[in-house]
């Protein structure tokens, strides 16, 4: 590392160490064998940066070299610096190996558990002292705190802004409708969409996609779903359905997790897809734990291709 001081003199970190190190020890003979250099070229080094800076920074009319009172101040300082230096030294290390870092994820609450519970504990185990900041929210916002670089990554639902997010595929499955196991369709292997048009719904609340996405379904069927209950949560909309309020649209791997309070039925004509992707910005900066998760999540999910 360089430094200018005044009018053009340069001055590096190793001068400011040979400075310290001759103080320290009172002598150039001394200050060159513990930098391993001989003693010409620390008393060359020292007589150079006195020359650049126009002082003179030892006294060596005694026995023993001391600072003078110009050479106190640069060696005081010169501490400060080469300690700060260290410590970004050390910093940058920690970073490219792994040992510190930072990762903001987006998880809507399907995807969450069901998901990402175990990979997040696995990255963990092995880099520790990688912190992991997760905020739970709707697909919807959380693509928003993506874009606005408020969050790092994120899952949310496809399609979304492929000119702007790089992405990995973790789930392709479709929705299927979740009953009461005494409704008139409890019994059937599948239903149309608009054989639910007299039906009560149980939908995901405002900021998650589905709430948006499954009513526009609907209006291409002909007609309006009666929401009757909002909620941000899967399971709770499960239990609501078990409780007979409504019926709800959920994802595949949500409805074989339900149990046995409620039926699920295959959804047809037409077929809501519904698809995960992990997502973080094109443009963004990618710091060593961003690119080490990217890496390790392509093994979680090796058939999610990302797109360049």
């Amino acid at each position: 590392m360089t430094f200018i001081y005044g009018k053009g003199c340069i001055i590096d970190i190793k001068h400011l160490q040979y400075v310290i190190e001759v103080a320290r020890t009172g002598s150039f003979t001394k200050a060159a064998q513990t930098m391993f250099v001989s003693q010409p070229t620390i008393s060359k080094m020292i007589k150079s940066v006195e020359e650049e800076l126009g002082v003179e920074l030892f006294d060596r009319s005694g026995p023993r070299i001391v600072p003078t009172d110009v050479g106190q101040l640069i060696v005081d300082q010169a501490n400060v610096i080469t300690h700060a230096f260290g410590n970004l030294t050390a910093g940058l290390d920690d970073l490219a190996t792994l040992r510190r870092g930072k990762l903001r994820i987006g998880l809507p609450p399907m995807a969450g558990a069901g998901y990402f519970a175990e990979p997040i504990g696995r990255f963990h185990a092995k880099y520790p002292g990688i912190a992991i900041e997760l905020a739970e929210d709707g697909a919807k916002r959380i693509e928003s705190d993506i874009e606005s670089g408020a969050l790092d990554f994120g899952v949310v639902l496809l399609p979304t802004k492929s000119e702007l997010f790089e992405s990995i595929l973790i789930a392709d499955e479709r929705l299927m409708l979740l009953v009461h196991p005494e409704h008139r369709y409890a019994a059937r292997t599948d239903v149309r969409l608009n054989e639910l048009a007299a039906e009560s719904f149980i939908s995901f609340s405002e900021g998650f996609a589905l709430h948006d996405r499954i009513p526009a379904a609907c209006l291409a069927e002909g007609f309006q779903p009666n929401v009757v209950c909002e909620s941000s949560q899967w399971d709770l909309i499960v239990r609501l359905v078990a409780a007979n309020l409504g019926v709800a649209l959920l994802p595949e791997t949500i409805c074989k997790e339900a149990g046995s309070g409620v039926a699920a039925i295959a959804l047809e004509s037409p077929i809501i897809p519904w698809q995960l992707a992990f997502v973080w910005r094109k443009d963004r900066y990618l710091s060593y734990a961003a690119k080490e998760w990217i890496r390790y999540l392509g093994t979680v999910f090796p058939g999610g291709q990302s797109s360049k």
